[in-house]
């Protein structure tokens, strides 16, 4: 278990998902603002829908923020039933408990939930149709909140990266550094979204209070501007590196799960709503090869 927090006077946030590469970076910045109960895999198994109830009961927080869930999408191929009791029981037993202590529940979903035939950025009202597994119970814990009707925000995103941990920032400096040349896939296209960026905007969104998001509550796409092929993003944080990216199909690189070829995110109306959007992906890429790998922790406002 990971905790930190302020004086009790601000409103309580409970994170869930604390050691995964988004949950570290939420760690950092929500105690800023307010005392933060941050929870990792080993402290609560979003498998164990019992053990999900106790935990809220016990916390009672204003807000619950779910950055866990099952992300290896080749495995859930075949692992469906831990797929869908993470990635789409787990929400909906969170929605239920939210509307029990009349939280927040803010939780994150991804553009695989579409099936990439589109050639324009995707819509918050676009019919999904998930390609694979992990998209369908991904899809299954958007549909489980919603169910519930309780305060929820449900924040797509894509193309999850930071300096830590295993993504594809990671596995393309390390093999830069192992090869003289990188094949890389250039026919799927979508947004690069640094972790960081994300955790960011979501303590933008905690510090806006509980009354502005239940009247803001919904589905939202919160992405980077502009759009790249992963042959494209792969240039980009190799740039200056003496190394060679070739570009490739995605049938030249077969994978267990089948990958949306375009899944552009329209992130229009977050910003219209909220007043907050991200910048372009490029920038936000220089921004993040120029920090330090780990977060900042952020220093606890004064009430």
């Amino acid at each position: 278990m990971l905790t930190a927090g302020v004086d009790g006077a601000q409103p309580t946030i409970l994170l869930l998902g604390a050691g995964g590469q988004l949950g570290r970076e939420l760690a950092a910045v929500l105690p800023a603002r307010g005392p933060t109960i941050a929870l990792d895999r080993a402290a609560l198994d979003l498998a164990d829908p019992d053990a999900i109830a106790r935990t809220v009961r016990d916390v009672k927080p204003h807000f619950v923020v779910n950055a866990a869930a099952y992300t290896d999408v080749d495995r859930a191929e075949d692992e469906r039933e831990r797929a869908f009791a993470v990635n789409a029981v787990a929400p909906g037993v969170l929605a239920e408990e939210a509307l029990r202590a009349r939280s927040v529940l803010v939780h994150y979903s991804t553009d695989y939930v579409f099936d990439g035939e589109r050639t324009a950025p995707y819509g918050e009202d676009e019919q999904p149709n998930p390609r694979n597994v992990y998209g369908e119970s991904k899809l299954a814990g958007e549909r489980a909140i919603a169910r519930v009707n309780t305060a929820a925000l449900i924040l797509r995103t894509s193309w999850v990266y930071s300096r830590t941990g295993r993504n594809f920032l990671t596995t393309m400096e390390r093999l830069a550094g192992e090869r003289d040349e990188l094949r890389v896939v250039a026919d799927q296209t979508g947004v690069p979204n640094w972790t960081r960026a994300l955790a960011r905007i979501t303590a933008s969104l905690i510090a806006r209070g509980r009354d502005d998001l239940v009247r803001g509550a919904g589905l939202y796409h919160v992405s980077a501007q502009g759009e790249a092929t992963w042959h494209a993003f792969a240039r980009a944080i190799l740039d200056g590196r003496d190394v060679r990216v070739t570009p490739i199909t995605t049938a030249d690189y077969p994978t267990r799960a089948r990958r949306p070829a375009y899944a552009v995110l329209d992130a229009s109306r977050f910003a219209r709503v909220f007043g907050l959007a991200l910048p372009h992906w490029t920038g936000v890429l220089r921004e993040c090869l120029r920090s330090p790998a780990q977060p900042t922790p952020a220093i606890p406002k004064e009430c």
